[in-house]
């Protein structure tokens, strides 16, 4: 039977952990084909984000090229290279919801949060992204924050919706 470790997070990790435990998932993946794309996956699990460290790292040890790593992060919209925040908000922008309003949600978005698409805010609660369909055509505009589903989103619901996903801290900072 295989035993499970819970670590505490309470400690941000060194690099120099964070780069073993890359170690760790690269060996795991040694001599397997298409193992780029999961290292690729696991290494943003643990730093939250791809760094240029994390892929200079994956590339040596995978003996890759470099441009090659990081083009298959480049190419994929999963892959980030820059922190993403705690709640990842998406705005779907597709047809539908672009006809029913989506850029002015998007817009009071970019607003309430201060961050435009592709940021995350300072305090790093919300990443704001952009989506083309969400398979939610009848309920547009949408928006997704993780994997909860907003429909018929308005502007002006925009600050209560946040609220819900935000610290106590954040919200009454961003109600000020």
């Amino acid at each position: 039977m295989t035993e499970v470790l819970q670590q505490c997070v309470c400690e941000e990790a060194t690099e120099e952990e964070l780069l073993a435990r890359l170690d760790e998932v690269i060996a795991s993946y040694e001599d397997k084909p298409g193992a780029l794309i999961p290292v690729l996956q696991l290494a943003q699990g643990i730093f939250g984000y791809l760094p240029v460290v994390a892929l200079k790292h994956v590339a040596l040890k995978m003996g890759k090229p470099y441009s090659e790593v990081a083009g298959v992060v480049g190419f994929y919209s999963f892959f980030s290279r820059v922190p993403r925040g705690k709640h990842l908000i998406r705005v779907c922008l597709g047809t539908a919801c672009y006809v029913r309003g989506g850029v002015a949600v998007l817009d009071a978005l970019k607003k309430d949060l201060g961050v435009d698409v592709g940021e995350t805010t300072e305090d790093r609660q919300f990443s704001l992204e952009v989506g083309r369909c969400f398979g939610a055509c009848g309920l547009a505009p949408v928006i997704m924050i993780d994997d909860d589903v907003h429909h018929r989103v308005k502007p002006k619901r925009i600050g209560a919706i946040l609220d819900e996903y935000a610290d106590d801290a954040a919200a009454a900072e961003r109600s000020a």
